[in-house]
């Protein structure tokens, strides 16, 4: 219990967007089918056309809070629980919480984007965008810290990405565009916002 607590009094964001997530995820179920696209579509889930033609730009932010059934919520929820504790306890609450939303909306630009030129639209939710920015932001944080930020390798970090993005490449359904970027993105804002904290040593005089 007091693990818990200490995880919540560190990486209270973390908990936030992931009983968030849950919340609207089990309210979406009780009204409706959430596998369903025109469904999810009427609550907020992204959809190019609507975005850029529509102006309907709330899409970019709100498809993030939704899931397409039981096994996407999981993953997701179980990714930004491991990967969002060990970030926002060394990057802070504020810093985490720019990374995860710039990386996620972000993602969803470039997804749109890609969208735009391939001309194949599709209805889109999900945080996995977030979610990859908080992986590339825990890959930039290891990498400062000689390989290893808490119980999480640079390497350990690189597999899963790969293997992720691998799984995406060779399964029908999944936005691996908004992965990419997301896992960029988060990368990027690491590097400006993260500051390895210093040992600060008494010293005689």
């Amino acid at each position: 219990m007091s693990s818990f607590k200490d995880s919540f009094k560190n990486a209270p964001l973390t908990f936030i967007l992931g009983i968030s997530n849950i919340l609207v995820f089990l309210a979406l179920s009780f009204i409706g089918v959430v596998e369903d696209a025109n469904f999810m579509l009427n609550h907020g889930a992204m959809y190019v056309p609507l975005v850029w033609k529509n102006h309907e730009y709330y899409r970019l932010f709100t498809s993030m809070f939704l899931h397409f059934g039981i096994n996407h919520i999981v993953n997701n929820m179980l990714s930004l629980f491991v990967f969002g504790i060990s970030l926002e306890k060394e990057i802070g609450t504020f810093k985490f919480g720019i990374i995860y939303f710039v990386s996620g909306l972000l993602a969803n630009v470039a997804s749109g984007y890609y969208d735009i030129m391939t001309e194949s639209f599709s209805v889109s939710a999900g945080a996995s965008g977030a979610i990859f920015g908080i992986i590339g932001a825990l890959l930039y944080v290891a990498i400062r810290n000689h390989g290893r930020i808490g119980g999480i390798s640079g390497r350990g970090i690189i597999i899963m990405t790969l293997f992720t993005l691998y799984y995406g490449f060779t399964s029908t359904g999944v936005d691996n565009m908004a992965h990419i970027a997301g896992f960029i993105f988060g990368f990027i804002l690491s590097v400006i916002l993260y500051h390895k904290r210093r040992n600060i040593r008494n010293e005689r005089r």
